[in-house]
């Protein structure tokens, strides 16, 4: 008896556990990989979000797509602590452990959390995805069909969350935060959804949504003239994108195979590791871009070292300015100092962040490269060479040729 759980000697000492069932079953347990996978997630998505945060700080370019961001951080970290409870409950355990050996309290306690969870991250994820949908709004504001598809994006977010969170909250009648299994003298006082209809619903429902949400940058990227291999770097930017995909299917997998077989608690370690690395691989793909300008500016002072230029400024169409160092407020172009405009166009860079100081341009194509200081012009090492593949325009008049 040395060498069995505690809690399930006491169960078949006391003979809770009929004879028939198995003490290996009752033994077996995979709690370990789970909590390693949920803290490895999350240390990782943590790391990468505050590297977005001081990324977009040294560019002052903070906004409320970073601050969905912070909010999805607070509710993952909440995720992951009631993941680590109800694992050490034994929820993720074979359904013979929890209906011999669980108590009746931590039965009831691992269905509060359970219930508790799912809303928090079905929310984190809502947040998540409402912050790719401000951050693209961000970068194709001035393109009519991608400006449409975004709002249609969200709305679609809403519609699916709405539901998403009633199901949840109202899937027994009268409304509990119970999800009463059939052994339990309280089940005959509810009449609920089953657990695997709720969370397979559910589970199609952020799939639609994390489809939707990789299309808009795939399309955002085809609008850009670039050589196909510079469209080649971006397209490996929206990898971790193509993750979160894979990962939004094995919830599904996950989901439906817990549901209808009889040992159904058994996937649910796993699908609570895979549910955290949904929403930590949503605040990856979505946050990698907006590591452009820190990475920018550390191979900036690399390259110095070396005698390098610096970073390339390249304006590459009428609608949008891609710039490494986004802090210029002035350019300089065949002598004339261009200052912003009183009513600016769009303008980000591949790094996503703003251009603090956007410049119009118009279709004249040019294919001059120029060099560029900064407002006070004094300090050398600012100076940062322009591709002008698509020129500038200043009140409305264009550079002379």
């Amino acid at each position: 008896m040395s060498t069995i759980d505690p809690d399930v000697a006491a169960a078949i000492l006391s003979g809770a556990v009929p004879p028939g069932v198995s003490v290996d079953i009752l033994m077996q347990k995979r709690d370990e990989p789970a909590k390693i996978a949920l803290l490895f997630v999350g240390i990782l998505s943590l790391l990468i979000v505050v590297l977005r945060f001081i990324s977009r700080w040294s560019v002052k370019r903070l906004g409320i797509d970073d601050a969905f961001a912070g909010l999805t951080v607070i509710l993952q970290v909440a995720f992951i602590v009631l993941g680590f409870f109800l694992i050490d409950l034994g929820t993720g355990r074979h359904l013979q452990y929890i209906e011999y050996v669980m108590s009746a309290n931590q039965t009831v306690n691992s269905e509060v959390l359970d219930f508790t969870a799912h809303l928090i991250y079905t929310t984190a994820l809502f947040f998540c995805r409402l912050s790719g949908l401000a951050f693209y709004r961000r970068l194709c504001e001035l393109h009519h069909r991608l400006s449409l598809a975004i709002k249609c994006a969200l709305v679609l977010l809403i519609a699916a969350y709405i539901p998403q969170m009633c199901l949840i909250i109202f899937h027994c009648r009268p409304v509990t935060g119970l999800w009463p299994y059939s052994w339990q003298l309280r089940s005959v006082d509810y009449t609920c959804l089953t657990w695997g209809l709720v969370y397979t619903v559910n589970s199609g429902l952020s799939l639609v949504c994390d489809i939707f949400m990789f299309v808009i940058p795939v399309a955002l990227i085809q609008t850009i003239a670039l050589p196909p291999r510079r469209k080649l770097h971006l397209y490996m930017v929206l990898l971790p994108g193509v993750l979160v995909i894979i990962i939004s299917v094995a919830r599904v997998y996950l989901v439906v195979e817990g549901q209808w077989r009889p040992d159904s608690s058994w996937n649910y370690n796993p699908m609570l590791a895979i549910e955290n690395a949904e929403i930590g691989g949503t605040l990856i793909a979505l946050s990698i871009p907006g590591l452009k300008p820190l990475f920018d500016r550390f191979f900036s002072k690399v390259g110095r070292l070396h005698r390098s230029h610096p970073p390339s400024f390249n304006v590459l169409n009428p609608s949008a300015v891609f710039a490494s160092d986004a802090t210029k407020e002035s350019v300089v172009v065949e002598d004339r100092t261009l200052h912003p405009i009183s009513n600016p166009w769009a303008v980000a860079s591949l790094g996503m962040a703003h251009y603090s100081g956007p410049y119009q341009t118009f279709s004249e194509t040019t294919s001059v490269n120029h060099e560029a200081a900064s407002e006070d012009g004094s300090d050398p090492s600012h100076l940062w060479r322009v591709s002008v593949e698509a020129g500038l325009e200043h009140e409305g008049k264009p550079p002379k040729s």
